[in-house]
C-alpha cells in the first residue's frame, strides 16, 4: 500500500510517499480503505519534535473515513463493506495517511449518509476534542455561557457548534477578517483577541475552551471565568499564579488529551446527521501531497480543515 512515512524528524520534506505491507486487523479490530483522512496540528508537532511518538520512522495521521476491508476476530459492530469514519487512538494508534489503516472496532462509529468521505475525514479529531472538552469534562448545557479561543481553527469552529447545539451562549475569539464566518457558524458574540484583552472583554462565562496554549492564554481565560467555571486546556502550561487564582475562586483548569471513543463519534455523528455540526474544509490534497498540507497548515492562517484524499 501507498503510506506518508518519515526516517527522521523535521520539516515538511521529510515526508516522502512509501510502499508499505498492508497491515492486517488483530481481534477486536477492522481493517479500513482510506477514502479521506484529515490533517491535523498534531501531525506537524510529531513530525517536526517527535512529541509522544519519539523517533521515527512513523506513519502520521489519526482522522479516517472509509470502508470496512476487513474484520478481526471477534467484530461485530461491522462488515467488509460499511462506511466508517473515526480516529485511531491517540497518540499511539497513529497511521491514517496511508491507503490501509487498522484500528480498534471501538475507535469508529458508520459514517453519516448526509456526508461524504471528504467531510467526514475532516471530523473525528478535531470533533472529539471539542465534545470531550466540552461535554465530557466541562458538562456544556443550555443557557451556559462558553468562550470559544480560535473559533475559526479546526477544533474551534466544530466547539462553537457543539456549544451551540448543547443550548450553550457561544462567544469565540478571532481576528477581525475571521468574525463573519465565526458569527456564521452560529456564535453570538466574536471577540477581536488583536485588539482587546480577551481576559477584560470577556466576563462571567462558565466554560472556557482554550486551544491555543500558553501561560498567558490560561491567565486570560481564568480572568474571564465566573467563580467555579473551568477552563479546558488542550496544551501544557506552566503558570502556577494562575493556577492558584483559579483555585481560590473556586474555578478549575483542566489540561485535556483527546482519547478514541465510540460514543463519542456516535454522538458526533448524530449531530453530523441532523445537520448541527459541519466541518469547513479549507482545502484537500491527495496524499502524494501531504508534505504541502503541512507546509500551508503550519503558516496558521487557515479557516476550518485540511484533508487528504486518498484512491
Amino acid at each position: 500500500m501507498r503510506a506518508i512515512r518519515q526516517e527522521t524528524l523535521g520539516t515538511p520534506d521529510v515526508l516522502k510517499e512509501e510502499e508499505l505491507p498492508v497491515p492486517q486487523p488483530g481481534p477486536g479490530q477492522i481493517r479500513v480503505r482510506t477514502v479521506a483522512a484529515g490533517v491535523n496540528p498534531t501531525d506537524w508537532k510529531h513530525r517536526e519534535t517527535g512529541l509522544f511518538l519519539g523517533e521515527p520512522p512513523f506513519v502520521l495521521g489519526w482522522d479516517v473515513s472509509g470502508v470496512v476491508d476487513e474484520v478481526g476476530f471477534g467484530t461485530t459492530l461491522f462488515r467488509p463493506g460499511d462506511e466508517v469514519f473515526g480516529m485511531v487512538p491517540y497518540p499511539y494508534g497513529v497511521g491514517t495517511h496511508a491507503e490501509y489503516v487498522v484500528g480498534p472496532t471501538r475507535a469508529f462509529a458508520l459514517k453519516p449518509p448526509e456526508i461524504d468521505h471528504v467531510t467526514a475525514g475532516a471530523v473525528p479529531l478535531a470533533a472529539l476534542t471539542a465534545w470531550q472538552a466540552l461535554v465530557d469534562t466541562a458538562g456544556v448545557g443550555a443557557g451556559d455561557r462558553v468562550l470559544v479561543h480560535a473559533a475559526a481553527g479546526g477544533v474551534g469552529h466544530l466547539a462553537v457548534q457543539i456549544a451551540k447545539a448543547r443550548g450553550a451562549h457561544v462567544i469565540g475569539t478571532a481576528s477581525e477578517p475571521k468574525h463573519t464566518f465565526v458569527r456564521s457558524l452560529g456564535a453570538d458574540e466574536v471577540v477581536d483577541y488583536r485588539s482587546v484583552d480577551v481576559g477584560e472583554a470577556v466576563r462571567d462565562v462558565d466554560v472556557v475552551l482554550d486551544a491555543v496554549g500558553g501561560a498567558d492564554q490560561v491567565e486570560r481565560s481564568v480572568r474571564a471565568l465566573r467563580p467555579g467555571g473551568t477552563v479546558v486546556t488542550l496544551l501544557p502550561f506552566d503558570a502556577p499564579e494562575t493556577a492558584a487564582r483559579a483555585e481560590e475562586q473556586g474555578s478549575r483548569i483542566a489540561q485535556m488529551l483527546v482519547e478514541h471513543d465510540h460514543q463519542g463519534m456516535r454522538s458526533i455523528a448524530a449531530l453530523v446527521a441532523r445537520g448541527a455540526l459541519r466541518p469547513t474544509i479549507a482545502d484537500t490534497f491527495p496524499l502524494a501531497e501531504a508534505a504541502r498540507a503541512h507546509e500551508i497548515g503550519e503558516r496558521g492562517r487557515t479557516t476550518g480543515k485540511l484533508v487528504l484524499t486518498v484512491g
